[in-house]
């Protein structure tokens, strides 16, 4: 018997309150295969890896999102808890059998036009499968098919198709997306008589750091019709997010969450021949565990402010209001009001 650090030494060990002996050899250091390796300690406080070499298993890369998504946090605290103008109701149920149903519907207070969608979605788990039907008050029919995680992982793929009986007008769409760590691939293609038209979009992300590239090429004019790039940064509580956008539109966005509570968000926007710049801030705090209070403000004094209520589960209240800060008194402000049921 040699040392403690010699080929072939036993060494004691403790571990929570309890000891015993590990053997080493040239040949099971690294690998740690040997029976009395394997049972000297109990499983749950045997060190993992065995040999002090080893390196640590580091921890495996997040997905990025797609292109569209980024800077969406941002955007969803300017979007969300507001419906300025109109009065809406949505409706979510779900049958016994597993089929959602969402009903939609929605009146402009300025124009008095009524909107109205239906929705039906079964997912086939099992295989992967999700049928979505939809139809509108414009009368519009659309069907969707979408298979994940079946031929590959990580691989959606999508099949979509509109019909509208009035006009007789068809359309169809095949969507991929593959996403796996670092690494989110989109390839869209319409399908059209004049020429398919192709989008495609790639996101990279790297230790918190994320950059991405959308384009859209229209083969009946054999060009490219969109071109934007985008890069931003990711952590837990802060996101940034810059973009540029056909070389001649620049924008970008900060989140950040300040504390449980409070969230708050940043944009700016600037178009190339213009001197005209677009700059807001908004923020979200949230009262209690059922009501959260919204407010917006951007650099052509429209306020924005909206209240959303838990009245019960599955039942959720918005009020919200844009005030035009420049012409308070000559009126034109807008109300909203919102109500969300669930069950």
């Amino acid at each position: 018997m040699g040392g403690p650090g010699a080929p072939g030494s036993c060494a004691a060990a403790t571990a929570g309150g309890r000891i015993g002996v590990s053997f080493s050899s040239p040949s099971t250091a690294r690998g740690c295969s040997s029976a009395a390796c394997r049972t000297t300690l109990p499983a749950p406080d045997r060190p993992q890896p065995c040999s002090a070499d080893d390196p640590q298993h580091a921890a495996p890369m997040a997905i990025p999102p797609s292109y569209v998504d980024l800077g969406k946090p941002a955007r969803d605290i300017f979007n969300k808890g507001y419906g300025f103008g109109l009065v809406k109701l949505d409706v979510k149920t779900k049958s016994a059998s597993g089929v959602e149903f969402t009903t939609s519907g929605s009146s402009n207070t300025d124009t008095g036009k009524v909107n109205g969608s239906l929705e039906t979605k079964y997912k086939w788990a099992e295989y992967g499968l999700t049928f979505t039907e939809k139809w509108n008050t414009d009368n519009t029919l659309g069907t969707e098919i979408a298979i994940e995680d079946q031929l590959a992982k990580g691989l959606k793929l999508t099949f979509d198709t509109t019909f509208s009986p009035n006009t007789g007008k068809k359309s169809g769409k095949i969507k991929s997306t593959y996403k796996r760590e670092c690494i989110n691939l989109g390839c869209d293609v319409d399908f059209d008589f004049a020429g398919p038209a192709v989008h495609g979009s790639a996101v990279f992300g790297y230790e918190g750091w994320l950059a991405g590239y959308q384009m859209t090429f229209d083969s009946a004019k054999s060009k490219l019709t969109r071109n934007n790039f985008s890069v931003g940064y990711k952590t837990g509580d802060f996101q940034l997010h810059t973009n540029v956008n056909d070389g001649a539109e620049f924008g970008g966005s900060i989140y950040q969450k300040v504390s449980d509570n409070l969230e708050t968000a940043i944009n700016l926007a600037w178009t190339a021949g213009s001197n005209s710049t677009r700059f807001g801030i908004a923020a979200k705090y949230k009262l209690d565990s059922a009501a959260f209070l919204s407010a917006k403000v951007n650099n052509s004094s429209l306020v924005g402010v909206g209240y959303t209520q838990t009245l019960r589960p599955g039942v959720k209240l918005t009020l919200s209001a844009l005030i035009d800060g420049k012409s308070i008194n000559a009126g034109g402000h807008k109300l909203g009001l919102g109500l969300e049921l669930e069950a």
